[in-house]
């Protein structure tokens, strides 16, 4: 860049200058353009100290330093008095010059007058007048520039042998001034010399054999840096190549509809797209699945384990679409990852729970293998599990927070003040009547396990809790001892609950008991029951159509429920994993396009396409007003619910 040639042309127009000024013209009595406008640019001016020569200062000064030159300094108001009377004695002397012929003897007593005129002036030249001492200068110590013009030589390197004792002060203060100099510079080239060794320095790293057990180095080129340079041609390399290996997929994703639903009826379909799995991540279970809200192509999985007994490591992967074969991102962590959430505003933030009760939040936009924000035992880490995080809007201060659970009962929040994270209480889970025989007979008080939540979509303050007695409790931040309303919802442990993205009222839930339910939270009895033949691990809501929805059991099977077509039995009912002892654990619906990702035991992630039967939306009828989406959605579940809550209706 700094090599590259500039071409600017210079032209004597001034290109700032205005170029539209109008003027009243009294000889042709209308207003005109004004076009000789002064192009002169001024870009600096100086007042001199120049005085012309022929000018009175100029003949002045001329006279003076002559006169300096030949007799020593005099005062500037003698000078130009000194200079008109000999001015005047040799105009006198000139026309006082005798001519030629004109000549006349001189007398004894005129010779004798004019020798002793001629002794006096020889005097007089021979005795200069005295000159005026100049006022020694006191030396401002405090101004640098008057320290170091005090004298008109160099100053001296090296301390010599002073005869004078006057100037020594200003020897000693230069003299200073270069021990400070050296040192400043000292200082600068052992610090280039450390920059450079760094730079020059190779980075050993250590392996371990995993097949001998023993430990081998090796040495890392010590310019790194320049593969970073090439790293984002070589993602793109990359997709281009998977785009071309997967072709086919893609091609499935953006056009395949299964044009076999027309004679199914009512059934419907799953396709299989891509499968995701990471080699450091096959022996971990898929805890858990979140989209990005802005990426519609990006999605996070969280690696763990559901088993006590084989608690071991974390990790956090983030996949793309357009890459299958190896992830985006990677995050390693001592424990397991539990839970995971996208901020719906910051997309490149990532809530995470731990199993050891810690919470984490992720930068994506840092180059950085460890989360930016986490919890301590200090900062009110919980004792147990996270199960579930969830981002809330921003408090009143415009700081983000979130929201966990765990199975030590607590509900916090925890908020991102400056560098840190601040954790506050919200509600504690009391199990009723369950207490415990302590020591000297005192009753001490379980709390609840809470194993997952959900956050009202309108109101900020309501949400739901499942425990893992199978009870629900409706909650709000207001109070914090107190629930507004609990549901005995189930008999073993609610996996997951989730209220309906269109309406309100109603919510959804599934647990170990084989169960899905459909709730009106102002009901304490559920709408809509499905037993399911085996314990369900999850549960998800579509986000086109507030009747469909999707659950996956622990045999390995995807179910597909539509309510609007089909209240009883599920659309679809389709084997994912296809190994023995495999289970899968965790659905998501994709935001945006008609997949959804199914999570197994083993760290796979499948893909898969819902056919056009599984998607269906409302028809418009004639004569009707044309209504939004989300009105349709609410007026069409809010049929459904009414036919539920009238028992004596035919349908």
């Amino acid at each position: 860049e700094l090599k590259a040639e500039v071409t600017r042309t210079l032209t004597a127009n001034n290109p700032h200058i205005p170029r539209d000024i109008v003027r009243f013209s009294f000889q042709d009595r209308a207003f005109k353009l004004v076009d000789d406008m002064d192009q002169t640019a001024i870009h600096f001016t100086l007042n001199g100290y120049l005085v012309h020569k022929d000018s009175d200062e100029g003949r002045r000064q001329s006279i003076r330093s002559s006169i300096e030159s030949e007799k020593g300094p005099v005062e500037e108001e003698e000078a130009p008095v000194e200079a008109s009377a000999e001015a005047t004695e040799e105009t006198e002397t000139k026309d006082e010059e005798p001519t030629g012929d004109a000549e006349e003897p001189q007398t004894a007593e005129a010779a004798e007058e004019a020798k002793a005129a001629e002794a006096a002036e020889a005097a007089e030249a021979e005795e200069p007048p005295p000159q005026k001492e100049p006022e020694k200068k006191l030396p401002n110590r405090f101004n640098f520039i008057e320290r170091a013009s005090t004298t008109y030589q160099n100053p001296m390197r090296e301390r010599g042998y002073q005869t004078d004792p006057a100037p020594f002060e200003t020897f000693s203060e230069n003299v200073n001034q270069w021990f400070i100099y050296d040192a400043y510079m000292e200082e600068l080239e052992r610090i280039e010399k450390a920059k450079e060794k760094e730079k020059a320095k190779p980075v050993t790293v250590k392996k371990e054999d995993m097949k001998t057990g023993r430990r081998f180095s090796y040495v890392e080129p010590p310019h790194v840096d320049s593969l970073s340079k090439v790293a984002k041609a070589a993602k793109i390399a990359e997709r281009m190549v998977n785009l071309n290996t997967f072709d086919d997929i893609a091609q499935d994703f953006k056009y395949f509809e299964d044009a076999s639903d027309e004679f199914r009826g009512q059934e419907g379909t799953l396709l299989p797209l891509w499968k995701f799995q990471y080699e450091k991540t096959k022996k971990l279970a898929v805890t858990a699945i979140s989209w990005n809200p802005k990426y519609n192509d990006l999605f996070a999985v969280g690696y763990g384990s559901y088993d006590f007994m084989k608690q071991g490591h974390g990790m956090l992967v983030l996949y793309t679409l357009k890459n299958p074969s190896f992830p985006e991102y990677s995050f390693s962590s001592d424990s397991g990852v539990m839970c995971l959430d996208f901020h719906s505003d910051h997309p490149f933030l990532l809530a995470v729970g731990f199993y050891d009760g810690n919470v984490a939040i992720y930068n994506l936009k840092r180059a950085n293998s460890q989360p930016s924000y986490k919890s301590s035992a200090k900062s009110g880490k919980h004792t147990e599990p996270v199960w579930q995080v969830k981002w809330q809007k921003d408090d009143m201060d415009n700081n983000s927070n979130f929201f966990s659970v765990s199975s030590d009962g607590r509900i916090v929040s925890w908020t991102l003040v400056k560098n840190e994270l601040v954790h506050m209480d919200v509600i504690k889970l009391s199990a009723d009547g369950t207490t415990m025989q302590g020591p000297e007979g005192l009753q001490l008080q379980m709390f609840g396990s809470g194993t997952s939540f959900d956050f009202h979509k309108k109101i900020d303050y309501l949400f739901l809790v499942g425990t893992e007695e199978g009870k629900i409790y409706k909650c709000s931040k207001s109070y914090s001892n107190q629930f507004l309303d609990v549901f005995e919802a189930h008999h073993m442990a609610v996996d997951s609950v989730s209220w309906n993205p269109f309406h309100l009222k109603v919510f959804i839930s599934c647990s170990s008991d084989w169960t899905v339910k459909i709730w009106d939270h102002t009901i304490k009895t559920p709408m809509f029951v499905y037993d399911l033949g085996t314990a369900v691990g999850d549960v998800a809501w579509s986000p086109y159509s507030s009747t469909v929805f999707a659950a996956v059991t622990i045999d390995g099977q995807a179910h597909v429920f539509d309510l609007n077509v089909n209240k009883l039995e599920p659309l679809c009912t389709q084997l994912v994993v296809t190994r023995k002892k495999n289970k899968t654990t965790h659905i998501q619906f994709n935001p945006v396009y008609p997949i959804i990702t199914v999570g197994d035991e083993q760290g796979l992630i499948v893909c898969l396409k819902l056919s056009p039967n599984l998607r269906k939306k409302p028809k418009e009828k004639k004569g009707q007003d044309v209504k939004k989406g989300p009105e349709v959605e609410i007026e069409k579940l809010e049929k459904l619910l009414n036919l539920v809550r009238e028992p004596g209706s035919k349908e």
